[in-house]
């Protein structure tokens, strides 16, 4: 019994550190077999991802087709550099400097969208020829409300609607609560400064 609890509580291996160095060679076994590891990981992640490659590009050239004109790759290298054009350079300095229409308009300073609601005013507010040769006339706005306002809309004929499905509803419009048009910054800013002036004469 007292020899078996000696043998399982061994003192530790003394070691002896009066050379200031290891004595010991560095074991080479294990840094073998990790490169080694590592090595033939890499290979076969090499492997794997060639290998779906290949079938990824496989399915995909089955997919398009056999090339055609549209498709074949072209070699522009003996093309070489092509050679300048004056009149095109200007051409498409001219083109970048002044877009075509039509063209993205911003909301404030903007004159030609001013000028367009002048004249959509002076069609709302005036009489004008829609069609001479028919004798067709526009009215102004205040005008037409008035004679609707008198006379009423004409009634349409009723429709006949289908019966509903079941599960079915009817649908309701909704009255618009505008109707879309919507002065601009720049155009508020100038009746703005009309009405300034106009007040300031009075006075």
């Amino acid at each position: 019994m007292h020899k078996s609890h000696d043998s399982d509580h061994r003192e530790p291996e003394e070691i002896d550190a009066s050379a200031g160095y290891e004595r010991t060679d560095v074991r080479v076994s294990g840094i073998v077999v990790f490169l080694t590891a590592l090595g033939v990981f890499v290979v076969v992640t090499a492997l794997l991802c060639y290998g779906i490659g290949k079938l990824l590009n496989g399915r995909m050239a089955k997919a398009d087709g056999p090339n055609n004109k549209w498709t074949k790759t072209v070699d522009v290298r003996p093309l070489g550099n092509m050679p300048t054009n004056p009149e095109l350079e200007s051409k498409m300095g001219e083109l970048t400097q002044r877009f075509p229409a039509p063209r993205l308009q911003s909301d404030d300073g903007l004159q030609d969208l001013a000028d367009l609601h002048v004249r959509e005013n002076l069609l709302l507010d005036h009489y004008s020829w829609a069609n001479r040769e028919q004798g067709k006339v526009r009215i102004p706005i205040g005008r037409a409300m008035e004679l609707v306002a008198e006379r009423g809309l004409p009634v349409a004929p009723a429709v006949e609607e289908a019966r509903l499905l079941t599960g079915d509803s009817k649908q309701v419009v909704a009255v618009p609560l505008t109707n879309g048009f919507v002065r601009t910054g720049y155009e508020q800013e100038q009746a703005q400064a009309v009405e300034t002036k106009r007040l300031e004469k009075h006075k």
